[in-house]
Order: C-alpha cells, then structure tokens, then sequence
C-alpha cells in the first residue's frame, strides 16, 4: 500500500481516520516517518513524528501536535522540521534526557504510543500517585521496583462497587499482580537497558511474574444459561450480552465497535482496539452478520454499535451491575461477568473442534494462551476418540 504524500494538502484532506487510530505515514527519510490523523469530528488532525531505532530494533514515536495556530502548506513544513530535529535528536541519544527523566514521564510515553490501552488504568491506579512516580530514570533501582511491588501486592483488588458507591475489595491475587506488573515493566523496558543480573542495577529482576499464579477459568455457562441470563437482563444491555454470546470478543474491544467498523456488504468485522493491540477482520456468518447490521443501522460511522439509552458506549463501570442484576434474576453464580461469556464461547468453538489457531485468530489471542487455558478439553476429546478403539 502507498504512503500518501501529506505535503500535499488535498491528498490530506482526503484521508480518513484509520482503525486503532494509527496515523497515515510519510516517509522522511530512511528510519525517520511524519505521522498524520485525521480527526474525526472536525477538520485538521494530529501530527506524529516516527524513528526507527536500529540498535534496538524498535520504532519511537511522538505526538506533536494539532498546529492550529497554522495554515495550508505551513503546518506540513512546521511538522516536517519538528520531526526532523526530534528524529535528530533520538539519533544522538539525547531524546530520553530532555523529555524522560521520571518513572512518570517513562509512563506517559508509553501512553502516547499506547493511548486508550490498559495501561492508562494500572498507571493512573498504581503509579501516579506512587513514590516510584518521582524516581529518576538514571536512579532507579532493584529496590525501588521491589518496594513497588510490595506496595502493589498488599494493595485490595477492587470486586465491585455499589450504586450507592460502596467499595468491595478482596486480597489481590498472584495473576491479578502479574497483570498489573507487565505495563510498566514494557513502559520501562522503551527507555532502559536491563541491567546486570544479580545487581541492585538489575531493576527488571523486581518485575518478574509470580510462576504458575495464573490459573485456568472454569467457571462456564451452556447455551441454555446464557439465554437465560440474556432474557432476564434490561433490555438497555440485552443486545451487548447477545453481542458477548455470539462473538468470543473482549468485553472491552465489543464495547469499543463503531458502525464503520462493521462492513454489511462483505459481512467482515474490523476490531481495531484490543488487547494485543493489533487491528483484525474476521468474516461472520449470516446470522452474526444480520444482529450486527440491526445494531448498527442509521448510526454515524464513529457511533458504538452497542450503545447505552444515552447514546454513550458501554463499559466495565457501566455494565458491571445490569449483568450482576441479570446473574442474580436468572439465579446463576454471582462469580459470573462478562468475561465469563467470552469464556464460556471459546471453550464452545473449541469443543466442536476448530483448529486451536483459529480459536486464536477469532479471539484475539495467543496460540499458546488458548493451549494453556483450553488445551484440556482437547486432550478429554482426544482419549473420547482413542477410547473408541477399544475391541
């Protein structure tokens, strides 16, 4: 595919906003791009500078700005010399130095090439507010991570909160810690080299996972549950259930749909913001395909598919308790949410014996997660198979 050229500015005005708000590209020179975005509710966009650093074998990128002050041709010139001499800056090794000094500034980089990610969360959680915040990069040590990570283990995991805004809290869990451990081990990871193993300079030894704490899901629910659970739900969140019945999404990246993220015509269905980070397409079948285009029929291309009475996308804070409502009316375990449903439909897809890879694609993950998680069932239909071999 083409790279446009965004000197010119109607080939600009042109452009239309990209899925996982990824910018359009331009290439500089070799290693150095200008990023641009459209914006999607009103004219002009945001520009990007893009560095690939050979000695690291990873790009760098930076948010530059609207430009709103300029005009015409000047904002391509003023963004062109703005990547240029920050391009230039990256390459003498001093990028870190004006712009990165704190854990707090490491993280907010993270974020500008991570934005509506995961991250954003644990960091406004679990470091922001954190000693470890204020702790220079050129000082930070194995022991400020360890004091951290103490900090987060002794932290209560939040379970619920009720509508009158009363907290339920339970002992974290090794593979919530684990979780809550990988954003800042990669934002860390951007702008350091691990040091020597063994040594207070090791700073990443402080971030290890806890072994074997993540544990395979088992709560599931059949068909006739889930049915059940959709029937007896409000009818504002009934079509997310159905939605989290019919596709083995992310409640969250379900969530994040917009109309033009669903193409009636060719019934593909792009997810742009997910866990991996990666945009996908998956083909749906006619069924799936005629719920989604009733869903998204007569809404502009950046509505939510699923949206609330109020217009406003679901998410985990909204829909927590009109699915803990439904649980309880439909009598099934309160340990049940939303994940359980996307559970419960991998586990479905990887009963009926589609390839693992497959599963993979569909969901959004990993081989290797869906064989650790999943891989039992197919090793129960394996010795179902062998056992009919009996004479």
């Amino acid at each position: 595919m083409l790279m446009p050229d965004l000197s010119r500015i109607g080939d600009r005005e042109r452009l239309k906003p990209k899925s996982g708000d990824e910018p359009h590209w331009h290439r500089l020179r070799q290693g150095v791009y200008l990023g641009y975005r459209p914006s999607k509710k009103a004219d002009g966009g945001t520009w990007f500078a893009r560095f690939y650093d050979a000695d690291t074998n990873r790009n760098k990128r930076k948010r530059l700005g609207d430009y709103g002050t300029l005009t015409g041709h000047d904002v391509f010139k003023q963004a062109k010399t703005d990547a240029e001499a920050w391009a230039a800056t990256v390459e003498s090794g001093g990028e870190r130095a004006r712009d990165m000094v704190t854990v707090k500034d490491a993280c907010l980089a993270y974020l500008e090439e991570k934005p509506n990610s995961i991250a954003e969360g644990v960091f406004r959680r679990h470091v922001y507010d954190d000693p470890i915040a204020k702790v220079k990069l050129d000082k930070l040590r194995r022991h400020n991570l360890r004091s951290w990570r103490k900090r987060l283990e002794k932290a209560p995991a939040l379970l619920s909160r009720t509508k009158e805004g009363e907290k339920r809290c339970k002992e974290r869990a090794k593979s919530t810690v684990n979780r809550d451990m990988v954003p800042l081990r990669a934002a860390l990871g951007r702008v350091l080299t691990p040091g020597a193993p063994n040594t207070d300079a090791a700073w990443q030894e402080a971030l290890k996972p806890f072994k074997g704490a993540d544990k395979r899901r088992e709560l599931y629910l059949d068909k006739a549950e889930r049915k059940r659970l959709i029937d007896t739900a409000c009818a504002e969140v009934r079509p997310f259930l159905r939605a989290l019945c019919l596709l083995p999404l992310r409640p969250g990246s379900l969530a994040g749909l917009v109309a033009r993220d669903f193409d009636k015509r060719t019934r593909t269905l792009t997810i742009g913001k997910d866990k991996n980070g990666s945009p996908r397409q998956i083909s749906l079948p006619q069924m799936i395909a005629d719920f989604l285009a009733a869903q998204a029929k007569g809404k502009l291309p950046t509505a939510p598919v699923f949206a609330r009475h109020s217009g406003d996308a679901w998410n985990k804070d909204t829909w927590k308790h009109p699915i803990k409502g439904a649980v309880r009316e439909a009598s099934l375990p309160d340990t049940v949410s939303a994940y359980t449903l996307r559970h419960s439909v991998i586990t479905d897809l990887v009963r009926v014996r589609l390839p693992i890879l497959t599963v993979a694609q569909l969901s959004g993950t990993s081989v290797a997660m869906i064989e650790k998680h999943y891989g039992h069932l197919v090793r129960d239909d394996a010795e179902d198979a062998l056992a009919t071999l009996m004479l």
